[in-house]
């Protein structure tokens, strides 16, 4: 017995979207042709500014260990960037410096959860969220939502499912993956259902740049009497095409901030000095940038929602932000799984199957590609489904 693996990794599952990606990876490497709709990740260049931010700073010398929760002109710069585009105040005792989005949602899990409490996860999910909660000792309570009420969560189905062992609540939006938005209104609503009960919002605000038809973006803090109940995540990978500066933060009621830096001090130590230094050049970013990443994936969802929705057996659902489409594929006769994995196999298109988001019946694909391999996609797609569909049957 002494030898096992810990029970808390029995249910857990790796990345579906990482695995999908890494088999994509490997044809690429065998040279075939593949059109990856897989990895979550703008595909344009970093910022040059922000570039030079990190060449400058390791030039300098800039590459020993920082504070625990990040350096002073870094959280200064998430303050001032919360305060003007966000509608929230912080001070930096609130603000904690992650390497990644990710690790300040597991921080975040880590620091308020305890063994016997529950988590509301909205789906379709994020495939990380109910095995993070896991992993930290608590439950995932799973909340389906249907594609025809725009995969929204309602305030009666959260009103529901809240219980006395209920103590948070994930929120993403946009969101991953099925670029699902929320009004002021709609989050109000929200807000009116969880003033009676005392659990935390952990809003992940990830895609808040990535927002389409003029939406505008609310911060769930920032709603009256939510700010000591929320604790605001985001990051610079997706907004400012950082993925791999792994960068993220925090932004909390003190006491959990003070227990996220605690984590991190005997966890990663700190986030990545020079990366740190690229972070505060990328606040420094007019809205030129963010106009530039909006338009160019507003055209691209265009594209891929037109090209798919012309395809026999399939059902779109088009997104409000971010940058994926999830697809309905159960009138093909296969799962989500089945479906992906003979879809890279015979076509070398990637996708990621549903199941991992919640729903087996479905596929995400990111558009965060060039106009041409969308095309193609949709050309490769189109011709497996008509071949499948063409097949006799026994």
């Amino acid at each position: 017995m002494g030898m096992e693996l810990s029970p808390r990794l029995a249910h857990i599952k790796p990345s579906s979207t990482l695995k999908i990606a890494s088999l994509a990876k490997q044809l690429k490497a065998e040279g075939k042709k593949v059109v990856d709709f897989s990895v979550g990740e703008p595909d344009f260049d970093t910022p040059d500014p922000v570039k030079k931010a990190a060449i400058e700073a390791l030039q300098k010398g800039f590459t020993k260990y920082t504070p625990p929760a990040g350096i002073p002109d870094l959280k200064t710069a998430i303050i001032d960037k919360l305060k003007r585009e966000n509608n929230l105040t912080y001070t930096p005792k609130q603000i904690i410096v992650t390497s990644g989005a990710k690790q300040a949602i597991f921080s975040a899990l880590f620091a308020i959860l305890g063994e016997t409490d529950e988590v509301l996860i909205s789906a379709p999910y994020w495939v990380s969220y109910p095995e993070m909660v896991s992993l930290a000792g608590a439950k995932p309570v799973i909340m389906t939502t249907a594609e025809q009420e725009g995969f929204k969560l309602t305030p009666q189905l959260l009103q529901k499912s809240i219980t006395k062992n209920t103590k948070a609540l994930i929120l993403n939006y946009p969101s991953n993956p099925a670029g699902v938005m929320y009004t002021k209104q709609e989050l109000e609503s929200l807000s009116e259902v969880l003033k009676k009960h005392s659990l935390y919002v952990i809003s992940d605000e990830i895609y808040e740049k990535i927002v389409f038809d003029g939406r505008s973006f609310t911060s769930f803090g920032s709603l009256k009497d939510m700010h000591e109940k929320t604790i605001t995540i985001n990051g610079v990978s997706k907004s400012f095409s950082m993925t791999g500066f792994r960068i993220g933060y925090i932004a909390a009621p003190e006491k959990v901030a003070s227990a996220c830096e605690t984590i991190q001090s005997q966890t990663t130590s700190c986030a990545t000095s020079f990366c740190q230094k690229a972070a505060v050049a990328a606040f420094t970013l007019n809205d030129e940038w963010f106009a530039f990443v909006r338009k160019t994936f507003e055209l691209r969802r265009e594209r891929i929602y037109n090209g798919l929705s012309r395809i026999k057996k399939i059902s779109v659902h088009k997104p409000e932000g971010a940058f994926y489409v999830f697809c309905n594929i159960g009138k093909t006769g296969m799962n989500g799984n089945q479906f992906c994995e003979r879809l890279l196999q015979e076509e070398c298109v990637a996708a990621v199957p549903g199941d991992g988001f919640g729903y087996a019946d479905y596929m995400r694909l990111s558009f965060a590609t060039s106009d041409e391999q969308i095309d193609e996609g949709i050309v490769r797609i189109e011709r497996f489904i008509n071949r499948e569909h063409r097949k006799p049957r026994a």
